[in-house]
């Protein structure tokens, strides 16, 4: 996720505070992973850099000023643009769970084993997953959906590696 992008789009609905952007990333995008201030203020000051934000106004308080971020015409254009490329389908063509069975093979390690452990930690997260869309509101439900396809679509992987192992020992042993 692009978070310079993101807070530019969150910009247009007016200008905030560092604070404020945050806290409305957070909601809307960190739940997993919610935004550092550090973070927060670094990209910013990079998109000001940049001209893609302005300075809307200065509060003085108990602390430090506090700056009133608004997007410019030129951040509402990378907006735009960042919103209208498509993202790059991201093909797992050498994966780290691939890499292991064949080292395990390899090594003349049970490479099974492997596959049973990652089989049972895939189906542990789907079941948080599943719990967690349940409980969740649209925008989680639609969240959760996208990685449980993926964790789906790994299981498949590991029942096609299971059933071909005998195969794969043979081939990674030329």
């Amino acid at each position: 996720m692009s978070i310079g992008h993101t807070l530019l789009g969150l910009l247009e609905s007016g200008p905030r505070h560092g604070y404020d952007l945050k806290r409305a990333f957070d909601e809307k995008f960190g739940h997993d992973r919610p935004l550092h201030y550090g973070q927060v203020y670094s990209t910013m000051s990079r998109l000001l850099k940049n001209g893609l934000v302005e300075v809307d106004g200065i509060e003085a308080g108990g602390g430090p000023e506090r700056k009133r971020y608004a997007i410019t015409d030129a951040g509402i254009t990378d907006v735009e643009r960042w919103l209208a490329t498509p993202e790059a389908p991201e093909p797992y063509l050498q994966s780290t769970l691939y890499t292991k069975i064949v080292l395990a093979l390899l090594t003349h390690r049970d490479a099974a084993d492997i596959l049973d452990t990652q089989r049972a930690e895939h189906l542990r997260m789907m079941r948080i997953l599943t719990d967690r869309k349940r409980k969740g509101d649209l925008a989680d439900q639609l969240i959760c959906d996208h990685a449980l396809f993926h964790l789906e679509a790994d299981l498949r992987w590991l029942e096609l590696t299971a059933a071909r192992l005998d195969k794969l020992a043979e081939a990674v042993a030329k």
